[in-house]
């Protein structure tokens, strides 16, 4: 089964295309299902136990995944980050929000008893 990268947009809820809204880069099956596109984050971001504490660095880089998600969660914007820090690429942000999302979904919450 071969499958093709293409941007659409799609009503996630129905798979129906949709007229309005941000357009999400999708996989898509000969059959037209889509799948949405995940950011392999894990060539991305590494973890070194003696640089910056242990904490995930893009690329090697003395820069966090924090630093990339507190910069945005401040109003930053991808240009105005990728001025600041001309070694960081839009993919590395994309990578920084792909870890977050992905620890995010493996966190595990234990109620009181």
């Amino acid at each position: 089964m071969a499958w093709a990268l293409a941007e659409r947009t799609f009503n996630l809820a129905g798979g129906q295309p949709r007229t309005n809204g941000p357009r999400l880069h999708t996989l898509t099956t000969p059959g037209g299902w889509p799948y949405l596109y995940v950011m392999d984050w894990r060539s991305r971001i590494t973890i070194e136990p003696g640089k910056r504490g242990g904490k995930p660095c893009i690329r090697g880089l003395r820069i966090t995944v924090s630093d990339v998600l507190e910069y945005l969660a401040s109003g930053m914007t991808e240009e105005q980050i990728l001025q600041d820090f001309p070694d960081l690429t839009r993919d590395d942000i994309r990578a920084s929000l792909a870890f977050a999302a992905d620890r995010e979904r493996k966190f595990v919450s234990i109620p009181p008893a």
